[in-house]
C-alpha cells in the first residue's frame, strides 16, 4: 500500500462467515483485502491485494493469546517489521486508546475514540428489539489519529450504514509516505478489534 489516495473506505463484508473488509482508495480503487483468520488462539490477520487473494502483502499477528495489552505487529509479506499497534489495556474498557509504534519500536502515533458515549448509546439501543436495525445509522463513533504532541493528521469515522459496516479514514494533515501504511494497518487491526466489542 504506497501512494494511498484518502480518504480510505473499509467496507465489511456480510456474505461471509470471516471478520473481513474490502479497502478502497478515494479513486474507488481496491487497496486491500483484509481477512480474519477463524479458529485461531492469537489474532491472526492477512492482507492481500484484491478480494481473489492474488498477492499477500501483509500480516499482522498478535504477540499473546488473551490480554489486555497486546500488540499486533506489521510485517511485510517478506516478514520484515514495520511496526505495532498496542491496545491500552483497562483504559480501552470505557474509552478505545491504542498506540502505533514504528518500525523501530518507539511509540509515534495515539488513537483514541473521540466520544465514547457514542458506543454505550450504540450498545444500549442495539438491545432494544426493531429499534436495533437502526442503530447503524444513529451512532457512529470516530477515532482520532495524533501525534505525541496531541496534533491530529487522520479521523476514522463509522458511517451510517444498515449493518455498521462501512468506515471512512481520512487525514487531517499531511503524512510522510513512509507512515501511511502503518497507519492504514493500524487502523484496519483496530477497527477489527472495536467492530467486534460492538
Amino acid at each position: 500500500m504506497k501512494n494511498l489516495h484518502f480518504p480510505l473506505h473499509f467496507r465489511f463484508r456480510i456474505s461471509t462467515i470471516a471478520n473481513d473488509f474490502v479497502a478502497k482508495d478515494a479513486s474507488e480503487r481496491t487497496i486491500a483485502y483484509v481477512r480474519q483468520k477463524l479458529f485461531k488462539l492469537k489474532e491472526a490477520i492477512d492482507i492481500y491485494n484484491n478480494e481473489e487473494k492474488t498477492e499477500l502483502l501483509y500480516t499482522i499477528k498478535a504477540d499473546k493469546w488473551l490480554d489486555f495489552n497486546t500488540a499486533y505487529a506489521f510485517k511485510d509479506a517478506q516478514g520484515n517489521e514495520l511496526g505495532k499497534i498496542v491496545r491500552k489495556g483497562w483504559r480501552s474498557l470505557w474509552k478505545a486508546e491504542y498506540e502505533l509504534i514504528d518500525q523501530h519500536g518507539e511509540l509515534q502515533y495515539h488513537i483514541r475514540e473521540k466520544n465514547p458515549w457514542v458506543k454505550v448509546m450504540d450498545g444500549f439501543v442495539g438491545e432494544i428489539p426493531i429499534v436495533n436495525f437502526f442503530s447503524g445509522y444513529m451512532f457512529n463513533p470516530a477515532y482520532v489519529l495524533t501525534d505525541l504532541a496531541q496534533k491530529p493528521y487522520a479521523i476514522l469515522q463509522k458511517n451510517a450504514s444498515f449493518f455498521g459496516r462501512k468506515f471512512t479514514l481520512q487525514k487531517l494533515e499531511e503524512i510522510d509516505a513512509d507512515d501511511e501504511a502503518r497507519i492504514a494497518l493500524g487502523f484496519m487491526m483496530m477497527i477489527l478489534l472495536e467492530r467486534r466489542r460492538g
